[in-house]
Parts: C-alpha cells; structure tokens; sequence
C-alpha cells in the first residue's frame, strides 16, 4: 500500500494560479469552480464569526469518476489565537470542489506550464472576489467603489493597512495582505506504508532488553521526583532531554508513534491517505464519529491529515501566543458527490496535545 506525503516549496506566483490546478498552502485560495465560490456566511468561525482565511488546498482527482475528473479540497482556519481551542475545530472549514472534464471554466487539454498561457481564466472574470481574502465579496469601498471586499471586518482592516492613503487616487499599488499566510507550492512525494510499519517494528525488536529495564527504572525515579515536588514537568531545565522523552513515551505510546513514523521525513506537512486510517498524534482523544454527507447524506471516510510541522512555515508569529494543532484530519464523502452549489462542506477534525491535566478544558 501507499501514501503520499506533502512538502511545501518555494515557487513563481503564477505557478499557483487556478488554471494549473496547484496544491498549494498560504495567499489567496485558488478556485477550481470560479463562479460559485464560498461567501463570508459560510466561512465564518464559529467563536468570533469573522471569516476563516485560507490554510491551504489539495488537488484530488477522482480518476474512477466523471463528474470529478478535476476535485479540490479547500481548507480555511480562523487568525485569532483565541479560537485555537483545544481539540475542538469551530475555527476551521473545510470544502470540496469538483469538475467535469468538459466544463465551463478550464479547456479539456492539460494546461501548458507558461506565465502567460490562459490569462482569460480567472475567477474575478465571473465574480468579484475580497481584496483581502480572495473569498465571495458581495461589498465595495463606498468612495472609490474599486476595491471590493467579504465583509465589514475586512474592509475596515484595510482601511487602516494602506486602503486610506491611495483610495481615490490614481497609484496603483501591490499590496500583499499581511492576514495571508506564507504562499507555498506542496509537492507530493509517494511513501510505502509497509516499509514504514515494518522500519518501526524492526526497531522496537533491536532495542536491548537491559536498556529498556535501566530506562523503567530512570522512570520511576522521576516519578518519584514528581510526586514529591522535587522535578517539574516540561520545565526543569536539568532535567535530561532524553528522560523527558520516556516520560512522553510511557505516558502516550501513540505520540512515541508518530515520531517514529514521520522520523524518515520530517519536514512532511501533509499525509493523503484516501480511505486510509489517521496517523494519531496522541491517545488522550480519537475521532468516534463523523458526521454525513451533507449533499447526499452518505459516509465520510478519511482524506488527508495536515501535519504540525506546516506551522513552521506560516510565520504566525509568537510560537507561544499563536495557533497551534497537534494534527488536522480531513474527511470527504466516500462517493464524492456532486456539489449543489459549486462546493460541498466537509469535515474536519482536531486533535492537540494535551500535556497533563491542567490544560485540559
């Protein structure tokens, strides 16, 4: 069996253009249907309710399915650090988007790797899209009536980030939101999964049973330092790396896990596994139930997961006040129906770490 992994790359802007069907993390979403985007309603974050910003977007052809010879699974997730909450995902959507191969928007040959190929494809050619965010935007700016944009909340942060100084003039100047995220290409590479199982069991044979004894005791030790005060967890800077990580690796063999698994590759921000199973991060929760289709009421099985190691890449600034995830899991209908409305919501699932009992809420 396989299953590809995803590592961001550095590329030309128009290499990420939608008429190129890129995967793609950060700037603005690359629609595959171009007229029935996604609005402000549908994209808002269930605690603060200001639209969600593009995270990143994956395209997933259905090669055994007419109606999604062209698919793409968009996902968004909210700035504000305190809709980070642990283990819940009301800060973040999901959508996917699907094409015929004869459609309305994209020629049926492949797209030829040019800057200035196709420059008629775009979706502000059917709507009008925000200034800020790239989404759905029904509004303008009331003066100059050029600027277009999703909501209030995006139209007032521009305001103060550049829009008053050249409203009404003749500059035109480029301006990359500072809302957006760090643009990437994702580039996918295959892995086998029966090389990676087999490398991880092959490891635990060789570790040497005195080892593994000197390593309980050292453990119990420690315990023993925590019940009385004398140590801190995750904060006694004399405290040896190594023993720190049996302490995490007795008290949750799944985060021992998945280390070992993303050890070959550690720079992998996404793993796309279509009807496979989550590489969980940690043992404290596990997904129970998914919800249905929302379009026909089928199943959902398992996509893609996003990893945290993409939280590097995005320069959130403070690692300490900033969001966070342990990994995001991505669930689509197993038929992949055809979306009502140019895009089908879907369902995405969080799991954090949690680092003891007090952080939990």
């Amino acid at each position: 069996m396989t299953l590809d992994l995803g590592f961001v790359e550095k590329c030309e802007s128009w290499q990420l253009e939608s008429k190129f069907f890129p995967s793609k993390v950060g700037g603005k979403p690359a629609w595959l249907d171009l007229k029935n985007i996604p609005g402000e309603k549908i994209l808002q974050c269930e605690y603060c309710k200001e639209p969600c910003i593009f995270l990143c977007q994956i395209y997933a052809p259905y090669e055994d399915s007419e109606d999604a010879f062209h698919r793409t699974i968009f996902v968004f997730m909210c700035r504000n650090v305190e809709c980070s909450k642990l283990n819940k995902n009301g800060n973040l959507r999901v959508f996917r988007s699907q094409l015929p191969k004869l459609n309305e928007f994209y020629p049926s040959e492949p797209p030829i790797e040019q800057s200035d190929w196709r420059t008629d494809i775009s979706v502000n050619k059917w709507v009008k899209t925000c200034y800020i965010c790239g989404i759905l935007a029904p509004s303008h700016c009331s003066k100059c009536k050029t600027v277009n944009y999703c909501c209030r909340a995006h139209q007032i942060y521009d305001w103060k980030h550049g829009h008053k100084e050249i409203c009404g003039s003749n500059k035109k100047i480029i301006r990359k939101p500072e809302i957006l995220l760090t643009e990437y290409e994702i580039v996918i590479e295959r892995e086998d999964k029966k090389d990676i199982d087999d490398s991880i069991k092959g490891g635990e044979e060789e570790e040497d049973e005195d080892e593994e004894e000197e390593e309980e005791e050292e453990i119990k030790k420690y315990e023993a330092m925590v019940q009385k005060g004398e140590a801190g967890i995750f904060q006694n800077e004399d405290m040896p790396n190594e023993l720190l990580n049996m302490v995490n690796e007795k008290e949750d063999k799944l985060f021992s896990t998945f280390l070992s698994t993303v050890d070959k590759y550690p720079h992998q921000i996404l793993r796309y596994d279509r009807g496979g199973n989550i590489l969980y991060i940690s043992g404290e929760s596990k997904i129970d139930d998914i919800p249905r289709c929302s379009e026909c009421n089928g199943e959902r099985q398992f996509e893609f997961q996003i990893m945290p190691q993409l939280l590097n890449f995005l320069n959130l600034g403070n690692p300490l006040k900033c969001i966070d995830w342990g990994i995001l899991a991505v669930f689509t209908c197993i038929k992949s129906c055809v979306p009502k409305n140019g895009y089908s919501k879907e369902y995405i699932w969080k799991q954090d770490i949690i680092e003891n009992d007090s952080n939990k809420k």
